[in-house]
């Protein structure tokens, strides 16, 4: 008998090296969904897509919240994974509201969409 495989964010889903966090900042294309602005490399030479989420402590005072929104926006990217393979992506929250799970969850299909090559390319 075989385990499913676990559809989880592993430590190599997440993007931490100081490395590729600056290229992504150079080089990657941008846009933006909601309150959602995003920046990504199409192709970061990897099997698997890795993310970084960033809540400015401009906007939400508290880590309470701005923990909440971290969580809601890699938990929306973690159950769509699959439809973004060999990506980087960094989610900056633009606004002071907190968005619901169900508009990330919107916001996310909607970005995973343009992202993937199926919109149109954000410059």
């Amino acid at each position: 008998m075989t385990l499913p495989a676990r559809n989880t964010l592993s430590k190599e889903e997440r993007l931490y090296c100081k490395r590729d966090i600056e290229r992504l900042l150079a080089d990657g294309r941008w846009g933006s969904v909601g309150f959602l602005r995003f920046r990504y490399i199409p192709q970061n030479g990897q099997e698997y897509a890795r993310l970084m989420v960033s809540v400015p402590k401009k906007n939400f005072k508290r880590a309470v919240k701005r923990n909440l929104l971290k969580r809601r926006i890699r938990e929306s990217f973690r159950l769509r994974k699959a439809l973004a393979a060999n990506i980087d992506i960094l989610f900056t929250y633009t606004s002071k509201e907190i968005a619901s799970q169900e508009q990330i969850n919107t916001w996310m299909d909607e970005i995973l969409y343009k992202v993937s090559g199926n919109g149109q390319k954000q410059d």
